[in-house]
């Protein structure tokens, strides 16, 4: 593949992934203005937040492997587009169900292109320091999506409308879009052929969809009855899954990747990492500055920017360089460890100047993070085979998403407990923490490059 069609491919992947993670978090802030324009309840306020979500999460499992069966610039094309449509029809939305269908649909096309963005990079790049380095990227725009998210949708609400937080995703969609159909033309045919199991498809969405549900209702008024049913109806699902999956040799994920410890206990502390940077890092800050320390909206997304690009600037310059010298799984105990050290003093600078209260703290946790997300990226698909990418993408991308959700939901049960959200801010130090311990236990899988010998920094 020549270097050009890489660089379209690590553009087009970066692209689609940002538009998905943007979509995540975009919406939050326009959310009072969507309700009072579409003239919308407080539930269904709720769901349109929550219907990309369900969508999301409950069909990441079967997406990633579209990518395998079907092929990656074929299933990231299909799949961006009918993102793109469905934030047209959002955007142009005049009933607050024809919302809520749309960002349902943005989740449920959003499972596809974010495994097939990641699955894009392991099969443009080859193993060694290209890929860390497009990995490092990629890792970025994950991580800076987040933040981004509320910086837009605060400064396209107050200064366009509501509207224009899901309409901005048009023109990059087409873009992206374009560049999955060159290269489709001018990469390999890379499908695998295959099928996926349609019992195993429909067990693991509607189990996924249950969990994510039950997770994101747990801890509110009068949730006791669907948080029971909905756990109850997931656990039914994911054993019945268990037990499909045991028969049929039609696998979502194949037993290797099951039984290569590596990638288990990466896809573990990724999901522990998730804890704090999928959701609940930003959420739980944007809340302590709007309502403990007054800051307006467009404030609050401004001041995520040390967060957001500390994180950018490690994880893009210094990470990759440092994966040279030093093992990832070093990197990502160190990384854990700081990150967890600047969460602890996040919990307890709760009042007093900028500097103190945000900035210093969020720098710390941005290094912390920029050091951690690309080595633990790189360990989990270090060393798969071809046919197995998606499958492994899409491992990885449910642990970030369910780690996030789970963390939410805890972090949530234990603020309301102690009545501070300095309980949230201490758990996610606390699995960033257990990460720490985890981490030496992830031993260097035979593919993966060794550090130079004797180079500094070891």
């Amino acid at each position: 593949m020549s270097t050009a069609t890489r660089r379209l491919a690590l553009w087009a992947a970066c692209a689609a992934q940002l538009m998905v993670v943007l979509d995540i978090s975009v919406v939050n802030v326009a959310l009072p203005s969507i309700r009072a324009d579409l003239s919308l309840g407080g539930v269904a306020a709720t769901w349109v937040a929550l219907a990309y979500g369900l969508g999301f999460a409950g069909v990441l499992l079967v997406g990633a492997r579209l990518a395998d069966v079907l092929g990656t610039a074929r299933v990231l094309g299909w799949g961006i587009a009918l993102f793109t449509l469905a934030s047209a029809v959002g955007g142009l939305a005049t009933e607050g169900w024809t919302l809520i269908g749309a960002r349902v649909v943005q989740g449920l096309s959003a499972a596809v292109v974010s495994p097939a963005t990641f699955t894009l990079l392991t099969t443009a790049y080859p193993e060694g320091p290209a890929r860390v380095r497009a990995i490092a990227v990629w890792t970025a725009v994950s991580l800076a999506g987040g933040g981004l998210g509320t910086v837009t949708g605060g400064v396209l609400t107050d200064l366009v409308s509501w509207r224009a937080v899901l309409l901005v995703n048009l023109p990059i969609g087409a873009a992206v879009a374009l560049a999955a159909v060159a290269l489709r033309w001018w990469t390999p045919d890379d499908r695998r052929g295959g099928r996926i199991s349609l019992a195993g498809a429909v067990l693991a969405t509607g189990g996924f969809t249950c969990a994510t549900y039950a997770l994101s209702v747990a801890g509110t008024p009068g949730s006791a009855v669907p948080f029971a049913a909905a756990g109850s109806a997931s656990v039914l699902l994911f054993a019945l899954l268990v037990a499909e999956q045991r028969r049929t040799p039609h696998r979502l994920v194949p037993a290797a990747l099951l039984r290569d410890r590596p990638i288990v206990r990466g896809n573990l502390a990724t999901a522990l990492t998730a804890v704090c940077f999928q959701v609940g890092l930003w959420y739980f800050l944007t809340f302590r500055m709007q309502e403990q320390l007054g800051y307006t909206p467009l404030q609050a997304g401004l001041a995520f920017l040390p967060l957001t690009l500390g994180m950018l600037a490690v994880n893009t310059w210094a990470t990759p360089r440092l994966m040279r010298r030093v093992p990832a799984r070093a990197l990502v105990c160190t990384g854990a460890a700081v990150a967890g050290l600047g969460l602890v003093w996040q919990a307890l600078a709760d009042s007093g100047p900028f500097a103190l209260t945000i900035l210093a703290p969020s720098v710390v946790v941005g290094v912390g993070g920029g050091l951690l997300n690309t080595p633990l990226a790189t360990i989990v698909t270090t060393g798969v085979p071809a046919e197995q990418a998606g499958a492994a993408s899409g491992l990885m991308n449910t642990g970030k998403q369910f780690g996030g959700a789970v963390g939410l939901a805890a972090a949530t049960a234990v603020a309301a407990g102690a009545g501070t959200d300095r309980a949230a801010f201490l758990l996610m130090a606390a699995a960033l923490g257990a990460v720490a311990v985890l981490a030496p236990r992830i031993r260097r899988r035979r593919a993966e490059p060794a550090p130079v010998s004797g180079a500094p920094g070891r």
